[in-house]
This record gives structure tokens, sequence and C-alpha cells, in this order.
């Protein structure tokens, strides 16, 4: 039996200029999601309370349901398996649809899984640009690069994505992104609170619009993510340097550049501002708009967990940094 797991992940500020060869800081979660692989009679499927068979390649499209994570995993492996008499199963913690990456971290541990049966062993590095390459070309799924490295990686990172702009169109000329790990220089616990609005969203269909304008070169857009890159350096100096007061006015121009281009939802905004009332000293979105779930700033974590709470927010996480992708 194999078993692999991996964890959610909380945007602080730069996202989402991952998707433009920017650069963000982010934290994984304690909630993981969970693959297992084991011995079957035939090839078996599993997610959550959905199961299914698959016979053959004719199987492996994507029909728009909780299975797809696997079939995209499959479909990418399948001249390679040397046998296809196992079950792959998986299960989360993770809030689906929620801006938390979940279906990231679904996509990373069965590629993990599904890798050590082949008996590849792949640098963090190698694991994150395949399992992104799976999402981007199987799943259509406009994505950049932020939600694969800090799950696989793991802990509180800075990470600088320069050059890989073009989302992996031509691998051979793209860099692996940088990843510079801040925990060990951050307070315990984080002063972050995460609120989820309990609407769910498609990441995609979020992305997929905004990413358009900006390979149409269109200034407003080009320049916006040029500035939240900008604010993820800047970031890193206030949150190395314990600036809360800068970290969080990084984070509410994050916020606003994001808000103006038509990526966030009114539900994320009535909680921002509510974080924001409540003496948040910054308040954005953790991930995709449309819905999802926001992160702000405090040093009263429980007083703005239940401000949150009182204003409608549907689910309080308190950011725990664990390990990334782990394999057994």
């Amino acid at each position: 039996m194999i078993q692999a797991s991996c964890p959610g992940r909380a945007g602080i500020v730069g996202n989402p200029s991952d998707l433009y060869g920017g650069s963000v800081i982010s934290c994984s979660l304690k909630q993981r999601a969970t693959a297992v692989l084991k011995p079957a009679d035939g090839l078996m499927v599993r997610s959550g309370n959905l199961h299914g068979e698959i016979r053959g390649p004719q199987d492996l499209e994507q029909k728009g349901d909780y299975l797809d994570v696997t079939r995209a995993v499959l479909h990418h492996f399948w001249d390679d398996l040397p046998h296809r008499e196992f079950s792959l199963e998986c299960d989360t913690e993770i809030p689906a649809q929620s801006g938390l990456a979940g279906s990231s971290a679904l996509l990373a541990a069965l590629t993990a899984c599904v890798l050590k049966l082949l008996g590849r062993d792949l640098s963090l590095h190698e694991i994150a640009e395949t399992v992104h390459g799976i999402e981007w070309s199987l799943m259509r799924t406009a994505c950049g690069y932020q939600d694969f490295y800090i799950e696989i990686f793991g802990g509180l990172n800075f990470m600088d994505f320069r050059g890989k702009e073009w989302l992996g169109r031509n691998p051979d000329r793209e860099p692996f992104a940088t990843v510079e790990p801040l925990l060990l220089r951050v307070p315990q616990p984080l002063p972050f609170v995460l609120a989820s609005t309990g609407v769910q969203r498609n990441s995609g269909a979020v992305h997929r619009p905004l990413r358009q304008r900006w390979e149409d070169g269109e200034a407003e857009v080009v320049e916006a993510y040029k500035r939240i890159t900008e604010l993820a350096w800047l970031g890193k100096k206030a949150l190395l340097t314990r600036n809360w007061a800068a970290l969080g006015a990084c984070m509410n121009e994050n916020h606003e550049i994001t808000r103006n281009l038509g990526g966030s939802h009114e539900a994320c905004d009535r909680l921002i501002q509510a974080a924001r009332d409540a003496g948040a000293l910054g308040a954005k979105l953790a991930g995709a708009g449309n819905g999802g779930t926001i992160i702000a700033l405090t040093d009263e974590r429980e007083r703005m967990a239940e401000r949150l709470q009182a204003a409608g927010a549907f689910r309080i996480i308190f950011p725990e940094p664990g390990p990334g992708l782990v394999v057994s």
C-alpha cells in the first residue's frame, strides 16, 4: 500500500501574481488531502463517496465530478503504468472549492502515489511542475504555480516565479521556482485568521478572463500584476522585520487591486470589510475570488474569529503551517 498526503494553503500576499511570473508569500495549512493506492482486482477509483472503475482510456475523460482529479492523474501516467490492478482512493479535510487549493492538494497526493508505484524519485520542484502540468493541460484549469509549490514544500514561504509567466508552454526554457522558507523567522502562532464565505467557486473560472486580458497586453492588468508582485517583495521585508502595519498595508493594497480588476466577490468583500472594521491590520483574499476564503492579519485571533463569525463567516481556520507532501 502507498499513502500520500498534502496540505491546503493560504495566500498571504502576492497572489495571484504567480500566474504572471510574479512572487507570492503563502503558508500551508493543517488540513490535508490524502490518497491511498493499494492492490485490487481491476483499476478502481474513489473520491469521498463517489466510486468508479477505469476499464480503458475512454473512462479517463473529464466528467465534471469529484473523480476528475483522479482521472487526470491516471490519464497522465496511463502508458507508463506497470499494471492496472490497483485502487486509487482519496479523501480531504480541506473545504471543497473554498479558495484553499483543495483540488491541487488532492492532485499532488494522487500524483505522489503513482510516482512511487512507478519507482520515480523526483525532487519537490519536479513534483510541483508535474502536478501543475496535469492541472493545466488535462483539467484545463487556469492556474499558476503557488498552490503546487507551497503545498508540496510546506511551511511558510516566499516564492519567486520569474520566467514562469507562460505556465509551462515551453518547459525546456522555463526555470523552476525559487522557494525561500520564512517560517523560522516568524512568531508562532501566526497572526492570521482565515474565514470562509461558504460560497463555492472554481478557481479556473475566476482566473481565466483576467489571464486572457493579460495575454492581450491590456495595460491595466499588466501593471496591476507587476504591482502585486512588488507587494510580495515588500511583504517579505515586513514579515521578517515584524512590521505588521506595513504587511497589513501590502495585503490591503493587494486586495484593492484584485477587486478593481473584478477578481473578488461581494461575499468576500463583506468579510474583508468586517475584518478591517474589527481592527485587522490587513485583509484580502486567501485564494481565488468569486467566493472562497479571506485572510485577516491580527494579534487578537480569537476576537477576530468571533467578529467574522458574527459577520456571517461559514468556517474559521487558524493557519498552522505543517509539512508539505508526505509519502509512505
